[in-house]
């Protein structure tokens, strides 16, 4: 039973250290534009210039 006086504030500060790190994603706007970083991903343009020979 004194296992639980550690793991249960332990666990709490571990969701509380995520909880932070989520808000901190919100509040910098890393979830702004997914689906437009999904289609920057797949639009290459590297390809579209000429190849040196």
């Amino acid at each position: 039973m004194e296992i639980l006086s550690i793991l249960i504030p332990v666990s709490l500060a571990l969701g509380a250290a995520g909880l932070a790190a989520f808000v901190w994603a919100l509040r910098s706007r890393q979830f702004e534009d997914p689906k437009g970083d999904a289609e920057r991903i797949l639009n290459n343009r590297w390809d579209d210039r000429p190849r040196p020979d």
